[in-house]
């Protein structure tokens, strides 16, 4: 909304950010690592990633005697055909997981993206609904003399201060999703290397476990934005009877209390996430 008033600009200008921000939040809901700022950074972590498969074959087969000392009473075991077949079987299949860890894992990113296209398609909704000013507010504010104005410079201040504080807190929750996401993928091949023996597959179970919560956390943040997205379609209540200050205070006030219920619940996404992976 295009006016001349300080005041109107500078809570606009907030919201302008907050829209903005939560635009490329979901467009990083919907975009994948390897498309992630251009493919650059997916391209180096599956450098290192090939790297550390060397390391997580080699601590695959420490793994796996340490595994045969552990479980096995006596060479006299490791002689019997059914224990030797098992152990056989349990080494070729760590060794696969090893091997292709990383279409598993994209196999799970995958599977965690076509969760949240699922939740898109059934709520209908495209995109989060833009935060606007209400046109008698804005009307309210620029009939006021300039004395009548010194409190709303304050309200203003300190509201546009903490919606843009919120708006960054919410882009870099998203942004902590994909590092973590490349972090995983990075180091993968050395705890799905524990695979291999059957004292050490808890630490192989943890990782994927945690490794699906990071993939399934974009759900959940999709599910608040979709939440916030009817906060916003049905904004607050502008009482056109109080003074312009007071219908600002109260207007920036719920709103600001709204943003701030949508960043807990985007910041409590991992935690969410973790429960609902039994973590």
């Amino acid at each position: 909304m295009d006016s001349d008033n300080w005041v109107v600009q500078n809570l606009q200008n907030a919201l302008d950010t907050w829209n903005n921000k939560m635009a490329e939040v979901w467009s990083l809901l919907t975009m994948s690592p390897q498309s992630f700022k251009g493919g650059g950074i997916w391209h180096v972590i599956l450098q290192i990633n090939g790297a550390v498969k060397a390391i997580g074959l080699a601590l695959l087969v420490l793994f796996f005697l340490v595994g045969v000392v552990k479980t096995s009473g006596s060479l006299t075991d490791i002689k019997r055909p059914e224990h030797a077949l098992k152990l056989f079987i349990r080494f070729a299949i760590a060794k696969g997981v090893v091997t292709y860890g990383l279409d598993l894992m994209m196999a799970l990113f995958e599977i965690a993206q076509g969760v949240m296209s699922t939740i898109m398609r059934a709520s209908g909704i495209g995109s989060v609904s833009k935060t606007k000013l209400p046109s008698a507010m804005v009307t309210a504010i620029e009939d006021c003399g300039f004395f009548e104005s010194i409190p709303l410079w304050a309200v203003t201040l300190i509201g546009s201060l903490f919606i843009t504080v919120l708006s960054f807190i919410i882009i870099l929750t998203v942004y902590g999703r994909f590092f973590k996401l490349y972090m995983y993928t990075a180091i993968a091949p050395i705890p799905l290397s524990t695979f291999a023996g059957q004292p050490t597959q808890n630490i192989g179970i943890g990782f994927l476990k945690n490794y699906a919560a990071v993939c399934f956390e974009g759900a959940i943040i999709v599910l608040a934005c979709i939440i916030f997205s009817k906060f916003a379609a049905s904004p607050p209540v502008v009482d056109k009877d109080v003074a312009a200050a007071t219908m600002v205070w109260k207007y920036v006030g719920e709103l600001a209390f709204n943003m701030l219920v949508l960043v807990g619940a985007v910041k409590m996404s991992d935690h969410i996430s973790k429960e609902v992976m039994g973590l």
